[in-house]
């Protein structure tokens, strides 16, 4: 078992991109509406933090999912963002891996405020961890943020880098976590149909395109779908409204890999505060 661990570790190492604690396989799923008004939802923030100055309430969001359906490759995020007068502030929280075997960890302050009508901007500090039982551990301190342009009421667009300062992780200085930079673009075709395309470029890795679509079929229930060029996954979910509370339960797919499941609980602080 340790043997195929390794392995896998090693496999799916080149596509881990992201600005997550090896970001989900399905994060293009989570972050889907970042580009968007009326999709907007707190786990926009995952694709770009600048999304958070569209919420009209507080909410609080945990995501999780079994990467590969490997009890070791767990993931696990939670997200709370608050709007105020002067802004909106949120705290991140993921986890990547096994308490009995590696694992990461990472915790980000966010803040995030329109500047105008037609820009958003968004930042976020970060604490990253890497522990690997019977050796020391690692850390390193990091920022992430972005920019999106609202450039009329159904086209938005924007950028967001990862990392930009490439920070070393641990104390030798021999390790650093690798750059982002993404450039996103989505449209509101209608009230119930939402199309989304980012790119984005990984340090020493190919350049990558998400593409991803949001349909509402009801007023209650939608239905999301997109792929991922770089990690070569596809995904698809359904997202169920309650009152103040959102469901969804979704799947990621590597065709040598297997199947990613993953489940969503999404809590606003106000009803009708998101769609």
């Amino acid at each position: 078992m340790k043997v195929i661990f390794s392995i896998l570790l090693l496999t799916i190492a080149p596509f881990c991109q992201g600005q997550m604690v090896r970001q989900p396989i399905s994060v293009t799923y989570t972050g889907l509406g970042a580009y968007s008004k009326k999709f907007v939802d707190v786990y926009s923030a995952t694709s770009n933090q600048a999304a958070l100055a569209q919420l009209k309430s507080g909410a609080f969001g945990v995501y999780g999912e079994r990467r590969f359906m490997l009890e070791d490759l767990n993931g696990f995020s939670g997200i709370v963002a608050l709007p105020v007068a002067y802004g909106t502030f949120g705290l991140q929280a993921d986890f990547f891996g096994s308490s009995k075997a590696f694992s990461e960890s990472q915790i980000g302050l966010i803040y995030a405020r329109k500047l105008t009508e037609q820009v958003d901007i968004g930042v976020k500090m970060n604490y990253h961890s890497i522990r690997v039982p019977g050796y020391q551990s690692a850390s390193a301190i990091n920022f992430e943020g972005g920019v999106i342009l609202h450039l009329t009421d159904k086209l938005h667009t924007g950028i967001h880098v990862y990392n930009p300062m490439s920070s070393k992780i641990g104390k030798s200085g021999n390790e650093k976590l690798a750059s982002i930079y993404r450039f996103g673009l989505g449209y509101e075709a209608s009230d119930k149909v939402f199309l989304s395309t980012e790119i984005v470029k990984q340090e020493d890795q190919q350049l990558g395109v998400n593409a991803g679509l949001q349909y509402n079929l009801y007023s209650r229930l939608f239905l999301r779908t997109g792929i991922s060029t770089a990690t070569n996954n596809s995904y698809v979910g359904l997202g169920l409204q309650m009152g103040v509370g959102r469901i969804d339960v979704n799947t990621a797919y590597h065709p040598q890999l297997g199947f990613t499941p993953g489940i969503l609980l999404l809590i606003n602080f106000k009803k009708g505060s998101e769609k």
